[in-house]
């Protein structure tokens, strides 16, 4: 008698269309593992927690910016997962988003890597670039020391894009 292995498919809601990987998002991360996270959050935005609150891209309960995402219905109407299967792409919607913030840099190798293997293997890829070399905990590209056991840098995103993330964390005080 053989034993199955049964591989589970990554959720798909943490798939964003623009290639995000939510997983490795501030407010995901606030919403499910850190509540002094969400409040923080929610204090700077000056909105209810509540409406902080985000499940992923392609979940019911999505945080305030990507409630209101142009790309995300975008890809609804066109009937795609990814902007990367779009005869547009990149679109100037998609640059000047990708453009605005640090945490969008790898948008381009996202979505390429996204058509060429999958999301479910890029999914996999993208957990272990934004797990802690550590102790493996998910952080975001935000978190320059890892958010459970202090490890720098936090993860192989915010080694490479260290600069640019801290530039971004002294504009937002």
């Amino acid at each position: 008698m053989h034993e199955e292995t049964s591989f589970k498919e990554p959720d798909k809601t943490l798939a964003a269309v623009c290639g995000l990987y939510c997983e490795a998002c501030s407010l995901f991360i606030a919403t499910k593992e850190d509540p002094a996270r969400l409040t923080a959050l929610a204090k700077r935005f000056q909105l209810p927690e509540e409406e902080m609150r985000c499940t992923g891209c392609r979940s019911e309960k999505r945080g305030p910016y990507c409630k209101t995402c142009e790309m995300f219905v975008c890809a609804a109407e066109r009937g795609i997962d990814f902007c990367g299967d779009c005869d547009e792409y990149p679109c100037d919607t998609l640059k000047a988003f990708q453009e605005e913030r640090p945490h969008r840099a790898e948008l381009w190798e996202d979505l390429e890597r996204i058509r060429d293997v999958g999301y479910a293997q890029w999914m996999t890829e993208k957990r272990t670039h934004y797990a802690c070399p550590q102790c493996a905990t998910l952080n975001s590209a935000y978190d320059l020391k890892c958010r459970k056991c202090g490890a720098e840098p936090s993860c192989a995103f915010t080694a490479k894009h260290r600069e640019a993330v801290e530039e971004a964390l002294k504009r937002a005080r």
